[in-house]
C-alpha cells in the first residue's frame, strides 16, 4: 500500500511539471525529473500558431491513452481537421518516430470500437421503402422443430424513422410470437433491440448508433437453460435467461423479414424501414467466435438452417433488391478483436491510417490550445519555484515511508494501475487536505487534484471477490476520499482560484463528470453488500439505491440537505410509472445514483452570460441574460448494471436574491457534455420542461437523466412599483372613458337616424368589437382567481380584441376603395367585410386553442401565455394589420395630396399658388391623420414600450382612449350625425311652431339648408361648401366631385379660393365648420 502511495505522488508531481519546454523550431524532450519513467520514455512537444502536441513515447493500451489525455486538459489527437492532421505528422516526422500511435476516430469514441481491418464484400440487399408500410420478405422453406437458434442479419435503419419496427418474426401455426427481434429510436438516438420469444418480451437494452451505417446483429437461444443473447457488430451487448421458454419452437412456421405477424403470416404491423442483407439462421446457438467469424463475413456452414440468397426469398412488389458494397472485417481466426484507430508515418512511404486490436500497448499524442499548453507551463513554473503548503504536505506524506516503489506501477508511466492505487492516493490527498485546510488550495493544487480525479474515476476495477469483508470497505473508503477531494475542490471559496485556471480546465462541471464516472464504475462493488448507501460532504451529498424490481419497488425520491431557512428542499424523482416500464421491459435490478452539488453555481463565472432565447415579456422589462440559479442535482438509472434512460421529475430551490430592479423566470436545463465538447460541454434545454414556478422554488419534468439545474432568466424592470401603478389606474381610467364614448356613439348611430351605408355598418361593428374587448379587460383581473373563468375571458378577450384589429383593417379597406381604387359594389364588399371582420378572428382563435390549449393561457393573469408561442396568434396578425392600415393611410394621403394640388395649379395658376397648395395640402391630411387611432395604427408603438416608460404612458393615452377618440371622430366633429341632430331640432321647432301658428306658416323653404346634401348638388352659397353666403363672384370657384361617401349620389365638395385659408372637404371623414 505506501508502494502505491509513494508512486502516486510521484504521479502526482509529475501529471503537473510533466509538460515540457518547447520551441518552435522542433520538438523538445524532457525526461521526468523524478526519474519515475523508464528509459527511453520522454515527451517531445511541437506547438502551432493554435494547438499543441505532446507526443507521449511510451506505450499504453487505447482506453489508457484516452484517460491520460484527458486528464492532461486535452484529448487523442484525431485526424479529421487539416490543422490537427498536419499537426501531428510535423510531430512524427520531427521526432523520427516510424511506429504505429493511437489516434481517436472522428465518429467514435474510445467506448464505440471498431473492427479489426475491413475489406470490401458485395451483397444483395433488401430495401424496405418508407412510403409503403406493406413491404416484407419471407423465407421459403419448410422448418425444423428447433431447441435452439441462432439468427445473423446486417440492418441499416432509416435515420427518419423512431417507431417501433420489427427486424424479422417467426410464426407457427400454433403460436405466432415465437421467435422475433424488434428495434426502436430512444432519445439519445439509438437503436435499442429486444427479443420476444414464445411471447416473452425481453427488455429494450442492446443498442447501436442510428448513424445511417450498417450494424451487424446476431441473436442467439438455447432451450435447454433459456439463455439468449444479443451481439451487435461482433459484441455482446446483451444476454439473459428467462423462465417460461422451456418447450421447443415449434416447426412449420413462417419466417418474415420486415413485419410483425398478428396472426400467421398475415396482419403485419410495426412495419421496418430501411435496408436489411445477409440473413443466416441457424439451428444452433453460435458462440461468441462464431459470431466475430460470420461478423468478418465469413460464413458457418455447420447446422446452417438458410444462408442468405433473395432467390429463395418471397419478395413484396414495393421492397425492392439492390447490389450493395459493405466493408467487412478480414477474418480472424481467435475470433472477434476490439479494434481501434491507429496512424503509422514511414519514412518512405505516406501516412497509414489502420486498425490495431485496442488492448495493444501504443505510443500515442495528446492535443490542446496553445493558450491552454502554455497557462499550464506557467502554472508548471510557479509550482517548481515555490511548493505550496498543500504539495510540500503530501510530499512530507510519501517521504515518511520507506517502502520501495511498485516497479509494476511505475511501468504506467501516466495512468493509476488499479483501485488500490487510486484509494492510496486519494487518502493521502484527504489527509493532506484536513491538514492544510487552515491554508486553503492554491489553483496548482486544484488543477493537481481534479487531474487526480479523472485518474481514479478511469482506475480498472477488479471483479468482485468472493470475500467482500475487507475488500469491499476499501471500495467504501475510497468513495469517500473521492468525494472529499472532490468537495474541496468546489468549495464556495475557491470561486476566484476558479477564475485563475479557467484557460486550463473547462470548468466546475469536469470534476462532476469524474464523480459520475467513478460512481458508475464502482457502482456494483459498493452495492455487492446493502442497498442503500450514502456519503455526505458540505456541499456534496451522494447516495445510492439498489431495488430487486421482482420484489416491489421503493421509494425513489431523493432530496438534499435539509437546511432550516428552507422548507422546500432539493429533490429528484423517478416517477413509479417509469420503474414499472423498466421492469415490464425485463430490467430485473435497478440501482439509482442520486448526487446534489450545492456550490457550484458560485463556481461559474457571473460576468459569462449563458446565452439562451428570452422568453417573450409585455415589454415591462427588459431581457439582461441568463445565470445558474439553483443547486446541480443528477440522477444515473442502471438497470441490471447498465445505464438507462428514464425520465425525472426534479424541484429546485432558486438561490439568488432579487436585486432592486431586477426580476428572475426560470428555464429547467441540463449540462450536456457533448453539446460543445471542446469545452466540456453546455447547458441544453431539450427534453426539459417547468411544471409549475413558486415564489421559492421550481418544479421541472425532463425526459432523461443526467445533471440538472435552474437557469434564471434576468429581466430588468423598466418601470418603478409607482409607474406601474399609475399606468394600470391610468389604464382603467382610459378603457372606461373608451367604453363610455364608444356606447355613446353606438347610440348616437342608432337614436338620431344616420343614414345607412357601408361605411356606418363598418363603424358599429368596431364599435361594438371594440367595446367588448374595453370591458373584458375592465374585468380580467376580477375573476383571475379562478381558473375555469379566467381561461374563458383570456379566450373572449382574444377572439374581441382580434376582432378589433380585424375591423380596424375592414376601416382601412374601406378608405382606400373610397379614394384609391373604386372596383367592387357595396353588397360584394360587406360580405367580404363581414368575413375579414368575425370570420377570420374565429378562425384564429379557435385554431390556437385546438394546436396549444395547454399552453394557452398565462400563469399569472387571464391572457395569452407570453412565455409560449401561443402569444403569436395575436401578435401576428396585428402586425399584420398594423402594416397594411400604415401602407393604405400613406396610400390616401399620397392620392388626396396629388390630386388637390393638380387641381390648384390648374384653377388658380397664380403667384400665390405655392401657399395654396400647402393649405390644400393641410386641409386634406388633417382629417386623415385623425383617423390614426380609428385605423389602429397607433398601437405600432407598443413595439417600443419596453424603450422608456414615457413611451408607455404616451401608448396608454393613445390607445386607452381609442373609444372617446372614435366618439370625437364619428359624432362629436361627423356632419352626417350633426346635420341629423340638426334635422331632429329643426323638426321640434316645426312642431312646437305648429302648435302655435296656422299650419300653413310653414314653408318648406325652410328646409332648404337641410336638404343641400340630397340628390341635386350643392350650391356655392351652401354651407356646406363655402363659409359665405351670396352669388358667386368671379374670385371664387366652386369644384364639385361626385363620390360615395354617404349615399350613393352624394358629393365631394372642394371650395377653392384665392385666400389663404383654402378648405378641402373629405366627404370620408367631414368634420363641420372646416
Amino acid at each position: 500500500m505506501m508502494g502505491a502511495l509513494h508512486t502516486g505522488l510521484v504521479l502526482l508531481s509529475f501529471m503537473v511539471i510533466c509538460e515540457s519546454e518547447p520551441t518552435h523550431a522542433g520538438p523538445d524532450s524532457l525526461e521526468d525529473p523524478h526519474g519515475s519513467v523508464s528509459p527511453g520514455t520522454s515527451r517531445l512537444v511541437h506547438l502551432t500558431p493554435h494547438l499543441a502536441f505532446q507526443l507521449v513515447n511510451k506505450s499504453l493500451v487505447f482506453s489508457r491513452a484516452d484517460s491520460v489525455c484527458r486528464a492532461q486538459f486535452s484529448s487523442l489527437a484525431s485526424l479529421n481537421r487539416s490543422e490537427e492532421r498536419q499537426g501531428v505528422l510535423e510531430l512524427l516526422q520531427q521526432a523520427g518516430h516510424h511506429s504505429p500511435i493511437w489516434v481517436r476516430s472522428p465518429q467514435k469514441t474510445s467506448s464505440e470500437l471498431g473492427s479489426l481491418s475491413k475489406q470490401y464484400s458485395q451483397f444483395q440487399a433488401l430495401i424496405f421503402p418508407k412510403d409503403f408500410d406493406e413491404g416484407f420478405a419471407r423465407v421459403s422453406l419448410s422448418f425444423p422443430t428447433m431447441p435452439s437458434i441462432s439468427v445473423c442479419v446486417r440492418v441499416q435503419w432509416n435515420q427518419d424513422w423512431s417507431e417501433v419496427s420489427t427486424i424479422f418474426s417467426y410464426a407457427a401455426p400454433v403460436f405466432t410470437n415465437e421467435f422475433q427481434l424488434r428495434g426502436q429510436v430512444d432519445v439519445q438516438g439509438r437503436v435499442l433491440l429486444a427479443l420476444i420469444i414464445h411471447g416473452k418480451h425481453m427488455p429494450y437494452k442492446a443498442s447501436f448508433p442510428n448513424d445511417g451505417a450498417w450494424h451487424h446483429i446476431c441473436v442467439t437461444w438455447r432451450q435447454s437453460s433459456g439463455h439468449w443473447a444479443i451481439y451487435v457488430d461482433g459484441d455482446l451487448r446483451d444476454t439473459g435467461s428467462s423462465a417460461g421458454t422451456s418447450r421447443d419452437i415449434f416447426k412449420d412456421g413462417i419466417f418474415i423479414l420486415g413485419q410483425d405477424q398478428d396472426s400467421f403470416g398475415g396482419n403485419f404491423t410495426e412495419p421496418f424501414f430501411g435496408n436489411i442483407t445477409d440473413l443466416n439462421i441457424w439451428s444452433t446457438p453460435l458462440e461468441k467466435r462464431h459470431v466475430a467469424s460470420v461478423n468478418t463475413c465469413s460464413p458457418i456452414a455447420q447446422d446452417v438452417i438458410f444462408s442468405w440468397n433473395p432467390r429463395y426469398l418471397s419478395i413484396h412488389p414495393a421492397v425492392k433488391v439492390v447490389q450493395v458494397f459493405l466493408l467487412c472485417p478480414v477474418g480472424n481466426q481467435q475470433g472477434a478483436l476490439q479494434a481501434c484507430r491507429t496512424l503509422q508515418d514511414g519514412p518512405d512511404q505516406p501516412p497509414q491510417v489502420g486498425l490495431l486490436d485496442c488492448s495493444d500497448p501504443l505510443p500515442f499524442i495528446c492535443v490542446s490550445s496553445r493558450e491552454r499548453f502554455l497557462k499550464m507551463r506557467q502554472m508548471r513554473d510557479v509550482q517548481n519555484a515555490r511548493p505550496t503548503v498543500f504539495m510540500s504536505r503530501l510530499m512530507e506524506l510519501s517521504n515518511s515511508t520507506q517502502v520501495q516503489q511498485d516497479p509494476v506501477l511505475g511501468q504506467q508511466q501516466s495512468a493509476l494501475g488499479s483501485l488500490a492505487q487510486a484509494s492510496a492516493l486519494l487518502d493521502a490527498s484527504a489527509q493532506a487536505l484536513e491538514d492544510t485546510q487552515g491554508d486553503g488550495l492554491q489553483p496548482t493544487d486544484m488543477l493537481s487534484l481534479i487531474q487526480l480525479l479523472s485518474l481514479a474515476a478511469d482506475a480498472p476495477v477488479e471483479p468482485p471477490p468472493n470475500a467482500t469483508g475487507q475488500r469491499q470497505g476499501g471500495v467504501q473508503d475510497l468513495s469517500q476520499s473521492f468525494i472529499t477531494v472532490a468537495d474541496s475542490i468546489i468549495r464556495e471559496d475557491n470561486a476566484h482560484k476558479w477564475q485563475a485556471i479557467k484557460e486550463v480546465v473547462n470548468g466546475p462541471m469536469d470534476v462532476v463528470r469524474s464523480i459520475d464516472r467513478m460512481v458508475t464504475s464502482l457502482s456494483p462493488r459498493l452495492m455487492a453488500e446493502t442497498d442503500h448507501m450514502t456519503i455526505h460532504s458540505p456541499n456534496i451529498k451522494l447516495e445510492l439505491h439498489h431495488q430487486h424490481l421482482e420484489t416491489g419497488f421503493r421509494g425513489s425520491r431523493f432530496c438534499g440537505p435539509q437546511t432550516e431557512k428552507a422548507t422546500d428542499p432539493d429533490c429528484i424523482l423517478v416517477p413509479y410509472q417509469k420503474m414499472q416500464d423498466l421492469q415490464d421491459n425485463g430490467f430485473q435490478r435497478l440501482t439509482l445514483v442520486n448526487t446534489w452539488y450545492g456550490s457550484l453555481r458560485p463556481l461559474f463565472n457571473p460576468e459569462e452570460n449563458i446565452t439562451m432565447v428570452p422568453t417573450v415579456t409585455d415589454g415591462s422589462q427588459r431581457y439582461l441574460g441568463t445565470v445558474l440559479g439553483s443547486s446541480v442535482i443528477s440522477t444515473t438509472v442502471l438497470g441490471d448494471d447498465q445505464p438507462v434512460s428514464a425520465a425525472v421529475h426534479f424541484q429546485l430551490r432558486h438561490r439568488v436574491q432579487n436585486p432592486s430592479g431586477t426580476v428572475y423566470d426560470p428555464v429547467c436545463a441540463f449540462w450536456d457534455f457533448d453539446l460543445i465538447p471542446e469545452a466540456g460541454g453546455w447547458w441544453n434545454t431539450r427534453g426539459c420542461e417547468v411544471v409549475s414556478k413558486q415564489s421559492g422554488y421550481t418544479t421541472c419534468y425532463c425526459n432523461h437523466t443526467t445533471n440538472f439545474a435552474l437557469l434564471l432568466q434576468v429581466y430588468e424592470d423598466q418601470r418603478s412599483q409607482e409607474n406601474e401603478r399609475a399606468l394600470q389606474v391610468l389604464t382603467f381610467i382610459g378603457c372606461g372613458v373608451s367604453l363610455c364614448g364608444l356606447l355613446f356613439t353606438f347610440i348616437l348611430f342608432i337614436a338620431v337616424g344616420v343614414p345607412k351605408s357601408d361605411r356606418t355598418t363598418v363603424h358599429k361593428n368596431l364599435i361594438v368589437a371594440l367595446a367588448v374587448a374595453e370591458l373584458l379587460l375592465m374585468c380580467s383581473d376580477w375573476v383571475s382567481a379562478n381558473e375555469v373563468a379566467c381561461f374563458i375571458v383570456t379566450a373572449l378577450l382574444h377572439l374581441f380584441f382580434m376582432a378589433s384589429f380585424s375591423w380596424m383593417l375592414v376601416e382601412g379597406l374601406l378608405l382606400w376603395s373610397k379614394v384609391v381604387s373604386v372596383n367592387i359594389s357595396e353588397d360584394r364588399r360587406m360580405k367580404l367585410y363581414y368575413i375579414i371582420g368575425w370570420g377570420l378572428p374565429v378562425l384564429v382563435v379557435a385554431v390556437t386553442l385546438l394546436v396549444s390549449v395547454d399552453r394557452y393561457k398565462a400563469d399569472q393573469h387571464c391572457w395569452l401565455n407570453m412565455e409560449t408561442h401561443t402569444i403569436w396568434a395575436f401578435v401576428g396578425p396585428v402586425i399584420f394589420v398594423l402594416v397594411v392600415n400604415a401602407v393604405v393611410l400613406c396610400r390616401v394621403v399620397m392620392v388626396t395630396v396629388s390630386s388637390a394640388r393638380r387641381r390648384a395649379k390648374m384653377l388658380s395658376p397664380s403667384s400665390a399658388s405655392k401657399m395654396q397648395t400647402f393649405d390644400l395640402t393641410w386641409a386634406v391630411t388633417r382629417p386623415v391623420l385623425i383617423l390614426l387611432p380609428v385605423l389602429g395604427v397607433t398601437w405600432l408603438c407598443g413595439v417600443l414600450v419596453h424603450v422608456s416608460v414615457v413611451l408607455a404612458y404616451i401608448f396608454i393615452l393613445l390607445n386607452a382612449f381609442q373609444g372617446l377618440y372614435i366618439f370625437l371622430v364619428y359624432a362629436v366633429y361627423n356632419s352626417e350625425v350633426r346635420n341629423a341632430i340638426k334635422r331632429i331640432k329643426e323638426k321640434r321647432k316645426a312642431l312646437s311652431f305648429t302648435n302655435c301658428s296656422p299650419p300653413t306658416s310653414f314653408l318648406p323653404s325652410q328646409r332648404a339648408p337641410i336638404t343641400s346634401w340630397g340628390r341635386s348638388p350643392p350650391t356655392p352659397s351652401s354651407p356646406e361648401t363655402s363659409e359665405t353666403s351670396g352669388a358667386p363672384s368671379s374670385s371664387s370657384t366652386s369644384l364639385v366631385i361626385k363620390n360615395e361617401s354617404f349615399r350613393k349620389e352624394s358629393f365631394v365638395s372642394f371650395s377653392l379660393k384665392p385666400a389663404s385659408n383654402q378648405v378641402v372637404q373629405l366627404t370620408g371623414f367631414k368634420p363641420s365648420g372646416c
